[in-house]
């Protein structure tokens, strides 16, 4: 694992922007009149953002407690070697962000990641691995994890991950979600089935949240979607928190991959 600064970008590049969730309830800081606010609109939390460790290897463990240690906004509340202790953890300390790996020894990440996510009051998760493209790293996804970071990505850019996806927006970039798809496509699994309860959930969308259903599927940012729907930023925003209403998904990673299965992306790229 390498937190060189000098790493390259390949690791995690721009995060998939979405609204904050209002579930979310947290409160932020009003950004300072004339100040030159970042590309993505992250917005500094009032109070620190309550982050939970978990990876079996001590040194990884290490290196992230160091990193993120060193942001003023930032507060590493606890730290796990196994997934089997993540759920007595997360009653205690009450993170806003698990990091968590998926590959551990007594219960991995990809089972705790989903009895997280089936909490009323879920924590944001984001999946530590080494892969860019994985049959774990889809399944994570679909059971509502917020994205993924690999493990070589810069610090700067995993501090930033965190800050995202405590505010809401997961973190995954539209390159790496054009990978997920494909692999998704190449699953040798129940397609058909799959396909057709998709399909079946879709129907509930009306014509222009499905646009913006395709749209994000695409990988597109909220002000992309705009320019292409001819609609403001606001809109865009509240289209994809019904989306997520109806269709009782947790994030937009979620919505594109329900876009794929449901061969939204296939039926908007035919002649």
């Amino acid at each position: 694992m390498s937190f060189a600064p000098g790493a390259g970008r390949g690791g995690l590049v721009a995060p998939f922007p979405a609204p904050l969730r209002a579930a979310r309830k947290r409160r932020v800081a009003q950004t300072p009149s004339g100040r030159n606010t970042p590309v993505h609109d992250y917005v500094p939390p009032m109070t620190r953002i309550r982050v939970l460790l978990v990876d079996d290897d001590p040194l990884v463990r290490a290196g992230l407690s160091f990193m993120l240690g060193g942001a003023d906004d930032i507060e590493i509340v606890g730290e796990a070697a196994d997934g089997a202790e993540v759920g007595a953890l997360v009653d205690r300390t009450h993170p806003d962000v698990v990091l968590m790996d998926i590959r551990m020894p007594s219960v991995d990440g990809l089972t705790a990641t989903e009895t997280l996510r089936g909490r009323a009051d879920a924590p944001q998760i984001v999946v530590l691995t080494t892969f860019h493209a994985d049959d774990q790293v889809l399944r994570a996804l679909r059971a509502g994890a917020a994205g993924f970071v690999l493990k070589d990505t810069p610090p700067a850019e995993i501090v930033a991950a965190v800050r995202r996806v405590a505010a809401g927006d997961p973190v995954l970039s539209p390159a790496v979600t054009r990978q997920l798809m494909a692999h998704a496509a190449g699953d040798p699994g129940p397609g058909d089935s799959r396909r057709s309860r998709a399909r079946d959930r879709v129907a509930a969308l009306n014509d222009r949240e499905r646009e913006v259903a395709v749209a994000v599927g695409r990988g597109l940012a909220n002000a992309e979607i705009a320019a292409a729907l001819y609609m403001s930023v606001a809109t865009v925003k509240t289209h994809v928190s019904r989306i997520l209403a109806k269709l009782d998904l947790n994030n937009r990673v979620q919505i594109a991959l329900l876009a794929h299965d449901a061969g939204l992306l296939e039926e908007t790229d035919s002649p």
